[in-house]
């Protein structure tokens, strides 16, 4: 696939805009190096996403025009194709799961879309889609694995290249899901500069071209996390496989707690807010840095969208210190008497307390739940070993999901009457009637002990369940567990649930 000619062949520009490049004085203070960020978050759908559909459907022969198009897409994909459908005077038809948030929902259906919702699930939609293409003979547009949507987003590349001008060694940073943005990116950038070197940044949940690179051949990931949903991809595409295997230099992973704090430090240079997948590149950039050494060298990371439901915002606060490495988390055991509060702060010395979360139980000792924060990385490691000095067992927590996303809000709710108790994470989809239906699954026969959920914003939430299942019901369970239709994974052995929640 002559990936040059296509892009350059485009006809991105009858809806995209050329984005600027900014700089960001704050961060590449920080790591040494000049970092550029290419504004793909100010396309007007605010997501580079527009470049490929547009491109795609603006080259339609006048048959498939007159019939009109249909995709799946519960993001950035469906307003990329609903503009470009509202500007080509095309009809649109957009599957999306019935999780969508209303507000990107409504976006498409403001640009003449006609909206289906289906399943949970955007393999669902998917499926939809195409039974729908084949009853209505419309034209599917893929999100990323098609050589004119892949080159349309090689456009980026093209600007570039017009925009960062350097005399040293240039790197480009660009995020990963199925592939089409790398894919078109790196083969225009190796086309006209292969000096140039290109690093794919991937969830560490998330890394479907990663492991598919690794192993020679396309797999398919069983499940995919759902915070950076915009990468959340189970099986990267045919197209940009064969062309990233080929043309990117390195790779870069990182965790929800990283990305927050990209995020953070996005907004600190520009004032922006990215969403998740949007701020992957500047995670993947940062990890980079630390992790070879870079110093003095030019840096882009290419942020790709900025819609990100405002609710989303509480989680990625939370989150953002502990992705800088800025704030500890630990579990502390104390003597259950009067004093070892007092005692206990007097280690912790100067050092800020975020968090400290306790609950009175008649035992010999207590479990204290504690955020520190931390002046420097290094700095967690130096109060743990202080801790311990002192006699105190720690439990560092800082990397502990459990912990983080469900148990710090449950801290104290100890119940050494749930005898047999099962604990388990699910992911549930956000949409009415899914809780209804996981308890009618259960029928009353296990007693449920323990339950917390917190709305994160996205299309999919997490739920921490305790189940009191008696060893004779060990079977029953597990095959129910296989029937209910929400990914489970078992937490009971989870040290965080030990220490405070039994």
């Amino acid at each position: 696939m002559d990936v040059l000619r296509l892009a350059l062949t485009s006809k991105v520009y009858g809806a995209a805009v050329e984005t600027p490049v900014s700089e960001t004085p704050r961060l590449s203070a920080r790591l040494g190096n000049r970092v550029l960020l290419k504004r793909e978050d100010q396309q007007p759908i605010f997501s580079f996403k527009l470049r490929g559909a547009y491109n795609k459907m603006a080259q339609l022969t006048p048959e498939e025009r007159a019939r009109g198009v249909i995709c799946a897409s519960a993001g950035n994909h469906a307003q990329g194709v609903a503009f470009a459908a509202e500007r080509l005077g095309v009809r649109a038809v957009i599957v999306m799961p019935a999780t969508t948030p209303e507000i990107k929902v409504g976006a498409c259906r403001a640009r003449g879309a006609e909206v289906v919702l289906f399943g949970d699930s955007f393999s669902d939609a998917e499926a939809r889609a195409f039974e729908l293409q084949r009853e209505l003979g419309l034209t599917f547009v893929h999100p990323y694995d098609d050589p004119l949507v892949l080159a349309g987003q090689g456009t980026v590349a093209l600007e570039v290249l017009r925009q960062v001008e350097v005399d040293g060694p240039l790197t480009v940073f660009v995020p990963v899901g199925g592939g089409g943005l790398i894919a078109g990116v790196a083969g225009v950038l190796k086309a006209l500069r292969p000096d140039i070197r290109v690093v794919g940044v991937e969830p560490e949940d998330s890394d479907a071209m990663f492991q598919s690179v690794q192993a020679g051949e396309r797999v398919r990931l069983e499940s995919v996390g759902i915070f950076v949903d915009g990468v959340a991809v189970k099986q990267v595409g045919a197209f940009t496989f064969d062309l990233t295997r080929r043309y990117v230099d390195d790779w870069v992973r990182v965790n929800t707690d990283e990305v927050c704090a990209a995020i953070k430090d996005v907004f600190d240079d520009t004032r922006a807010v990215m969403e998740p997948a949007g701020a992957l590149a500047v995670a993947g950039l940062k990890r980079f840095v630390q992790e070879r050494g870079v110093r003095g060298e030019t840096l882009v990371a290419l942020t790709c969208g900025a819609n990100v439901n405002f609710d989303r915002l509480r989680h990625v606060a939370e989150r953002a210190e502990i992705g800088e490495r800025r704030e500890a988390i630990f579990a502390v055991t104390i003597p259950e008497r009067p004093g070892a509060f007092r005692e206990f702060i007097e280690v912790v010395g100067a050092r800020a307390i975020t968090e400290f979360n306790y609950r009175f139980a008649p035992r010999a000792q207590a479990q204290i739940f504690v955020g520190v924060q931390l002046a420097a990385p290094g700095q967690r490691a130096e109060l743990r070993g202080e801790l311990v000095s002192r006699g105190y067992a720690v439990l560092d927590l800082t990397d502990d999901e459990l912990a983080k996303v469900h148990v710090r809000h449950m801290v104290g709710g100890r119940a050494p009457e749930a005898t047999d108790e099962r604990v388990y994470s699910f992911t549930f989809p956000e949409r009415p009637g899914a809780l209804l239906e996981f308890l009618t699954h259960l029928h009353g026969r296990w007693n449920i002990s323990l339950f917390h959920y917190r709305n994160h914003g996205s299309a999919h939430g997490r739920v921490l369940a305790g189940v009191q299942v008696p060893p004779t019901d060990a079977p029953e369970f597990a095959a129910f567990l296989a029937g209910v239709g929400y990914p489970a994974v078992d937490m009971t052995a989870n040290p965080a649930y030990r220490l405070f929640l039994t």
